[in-house]
């Protein structure tokens, strides 16, 4: 009789432990879960107030001389309405995420080369979104007031330089770009390997 009262005393004590951890490991799962959600929809904020690019050289600027790609533009966006800078951003993000892919082994950073090669790292994306950039501009008539050019910079964590922490070459500095209002003075930076893979579409640029 002790036996049994011992043994379901201890089989209660399990049970209530374990309950308490079951709920414990739900509301666990609810809040990661939450935060998982306003990340991905904040990620863009999130990026701006956390990371600052700062750029410390020009990269070349290419010009759209391959057929090939000038025929890519145009039939891509024959039947697009473009009104603004803006659009003109958004355009240039989807074709140079539709058209490129990854790889840090590439060397081809030429947009005329990149239309049929497609494959390249940080450098051939901020060269293939500011061509893209540039000629959608000249077309719609609005090359007069805004350019865009290709950077090698850096990144910085609340301040802090994260390509310190790199040994490796390839880390030294990361590619973006700048648009700028030739009027104004306003600039616009622009990471297309970023938006490649998180679609966040502008970031904080410190001079």
């Amino acid at each position: 009789m002790t036996i049994t009262i011992i043994y379901n005393g201890i089989i209660r004590l399990a049970n209530n432990h374990f309950n308490t951890n079951m709920k414990f490991l739900k509301k666990a799962i609810r809040i990661i879960l939450l935060l998982v959600v306003i990340g991905c929809i904040f990620r863009g904020w999130i990026y701006r107030h956390s990371v600052t690019y700062q750029a410390h050289s020009p990269r070349q600027n290419y010009s759209a001389t391959n057929p090939a790609l000038i025929d890519f533009f145009d039939q891509k966006l024959k039947n697009k309405t473009v009104r603004n800078v803006q659009d003109i951003i958004n355009e240039s993000l989807s074709l140079t995420s539709n058209q490129l892919h990854f790889s840090s082994r590439s060397k081809v950073i030429d947009p005329n080369k990149l239309i049929n090669t497609k494959s390249t790292h940080c450098v051939g994306y901020a060269s293939f979104f500011a061509t893209t950039c540039n000629y959608l501009l000249q077309k719609n008539h609005l090359g007069n007031e805004w350019s865009a050019q290709p950077q090698a910079g850096q990144l910085y964590l609340f301040g802090h330089n994260i390509h310190q922490y790199f040994n490796a070459p390839f880390f030294k500095d990361h590619d973006f770009v700048l648009l700028k209002n030739k009027k104004t003075g306003e600039v616009l930076a622009i990471d297309p390997s970023l938006y490649d893979y998180f679609f966040i579409k502008k970031v904080t640029f410190s001079k």
